[in-house]
């Protein structure tokens, strides 16, 4: 697990809000509180769409809604002249994005031993934090797809130029 201040708070939102960005991610829960809460259950109602829909694919595929789906609703709720008080994301990599990974970094776990490779984003009190995590269907004490996993969301950072500085490593 790693854990990252975004030092940009501003830029970083308009990324996550008003750029594809994050839009590969999936979204498993979020809550933004303004004036009053809004709590965001992310699991896919597949049935809601039909096959010519055209997040048919990946909503029928994953247990989790995409971000791309959500991300509109939450520009709407946090924009404006005020600052949301506070708001919370739990992204997780797709099914395929997580066998990608996996392979990319030559991993001994199979995919079937992952249950998710995680992306938490917490903003409270004028701070926004960032976390990595990785859940897993087996016991082990090899670590190293989770330094792994932190590299990468550290280089997709940097790569978006995406100003942050490491707080747990």
């Amino acid at each position: 697990m790693t854990a990252l201040s975004i030092l940009d708070i501003k830029e970083f939102m308009n990324l996550l809000l008003r750029t594809d960005t994050f839009d590969s991610f999936l979204m498993l829960e979020g809550s933004i509180t303004t004036y009053m809460a809004y709590l965001l259950d992310g699991h896919a109602i597949s049935d809601f769409f039909s096959p010519e829909d055209e997040s048919y694919d990946v909503v029928s595929q994953e247990k989790y809604i995409p971000f791309s789906l959500v991300r509109p609703i939450c520009f709407d709720i946090m924009k404006g002249k005020r600052t949301p008080s506070s708001f919370k994301f739990v992204f997780q990599l797709s099914n395929a994005n997580q066998e990608r990974t996996i392979a990319s970094v030559h991993s001994n776990f199979s995919p079937a031993d992952i249950s998710g490779m995680y992306l938490n984003l917490k903003y409270q009190n004028q701070s926004l934090t960032c976390t990595t995590g990785v859940s897993y269907r087996i016991f082990s004490m090899d670590k190293s797809l989770e330094y792994a996993w932190d590299d990468m969301v550290k280089r997709f950072f940097k790569k978006r130029q995406i100003a942050f500085e490491l707080l747990v490593s």
